[in-house]
């Protein structure tokens, strides 16, 4: 191993997943907050993140389309950092709905022995990638002893470098170090920790891969798209708690509908959708993105309510390689029936559940 791998590894504090109760001081302007709204037929809570990867909660939410859509029942929404602190939501009945990751919405389904969510519908592919500093590669040999920072322990991101670095013979244990030192941290504290020398790199969604290579100096050692069959694999889903759905079957249809009437708005005009998605994050978190940033983010994802189940099962796979998750059987996981109507409605082609579950 060459000389400059050799030095002291820095370990910033580790930033876990931050507790739904204390996600409030994230909770986005709605006219009511989702950390205070008790369960009701009349509101609808809603868990996603501030990032590229969810344009279709964050443009929906930001232009009133999924308030329009749900009519006379209350929208209230929150943001997360990672798909793991939404679920804890979902789990503690914080929140009715989230748009997350494969790998949470697992974690989910199987701690609760498959009684806790439902995926009800697709939101994004891609969008995500493993970018780290100057001198690094993807050999064994370049990464061996460095510290690489994902959102949160368990979610997506996490999972696939994991998974990831294991093929290439290092290990990352999750709870000591390896070959491999990986922190799970919130995204602003791994860009902030990247630029400062303090971690090697990260594997993050977008905007963040893009801002670590804008902002940070860094480069793509693996865009997430290559490793995926056609380079399709679910980023962005949502799911909704089986005890709503079972409950508020109108409300989870007008929230799909606001869902459906959003992502054919992105995809009819991805100029305009880029451009409006930025000025609802510019309003969201206080600060737009550079415009090489968001242009270069933007064509890393692909907006589709198709949730891509046939990766779901390679996800789940993975987990369990790496030992963040245990052998689950998926079946029943999706219930696809409501968005599938909509779709067959609008003169479009239905989304598969892949056989684990209803369509």
């Amino acid at each position: 191993m060459s000389g400059q791998h050799k030095r002291t590894r820095l370990r910033p504090k580790r930033l876990l997943a931050i507790p739904a109760l204390v996600m409030v001081a994230f909770a986005s302007v709605t006219a009511c907050s989702s950390a205070t709204t008790e369960a009701s037929s009349n509101t609808l809570r809603l868990g996603y993140f501030p990032n590229i990867t969810h344009a279709i909660p964050v443009l929906g939410i930001a232009n009133g389309q999924f308030q329009r859509a749900l009519g006379q029942t209350q929208l209230a929404t929150q943001t997360f950092n990672s798909g793991t602190a939404a679920v804890e939501a979902i789990n503690a009945g914080a929140v009715d709905a989230a748009f997350v990751g494969p790998n949470p919405a697992i974690s989910s389904w199987t701690n609760s022995g498959g009684t806790s969510i439902r995926i009800v519908s697709g939101a994004a592919s891609g969008g995500a990638a493993l970018v780290v500093r100057s001198g690094i590669d993807a050999t064994a040999d370049s990464l061996r002893g460095t510290t690489l920072a994902t959102p949160s322990l368990g979610n997506t991101q996490d999972v696939a470098l994991r998974f990831w670095l294991k093929q290439q013979g290092l290990s990352a244990p999750k709870d000591s170090r390896g070959d491999v030192d990986v922190i799970p941290q919130q995204n602003s504290q791994t860009l902030a920790l990247f630029k400062r020398g303090e971690i090697d790199g990260a594997w993050v969604p977008e905007p963040w891969a893009s801002r670590l290579v804008q902002e940070g100096g860094g480069t793509v050692i693996v865009n997430e798209k290559d490793l995926w069959p056609d380079g399709k694999f679910v980023t962005t889903q949502l799911i909704v708690s089986q005890e709503y759905l079972t409950g508020n079957p109108d409300q989870v249809k007008a929230l799909l509908q606001g869902v459906l009437a959003t992502e054919t708005a992105i995809t009819s005009n991805m100029k305009k959708a880029r451009t409006d998605v930025d000025a609802a994050l510019r309003e969201l978190t206080g600060e737009g993105l550079d415009g090489e940033v968001l242009a270069r983010a933007w064509d890393n994802i692909d907006i589709t309510l198709d949730p891509i189940a046939t990766s779901l099962q390679a996800d789940l796979n993975h987990a369990i390689d790496v030992k963040i998750s245990m052998p689950v059987d998926l079946n029943g996981i999706y219930d696809l029936t409501i968005i599938n109507q909509l779709l067959t409605e609008a003169g479009r082609p239905p989304v598969s559940a892949g056989g684990l579950g209803s369509q």
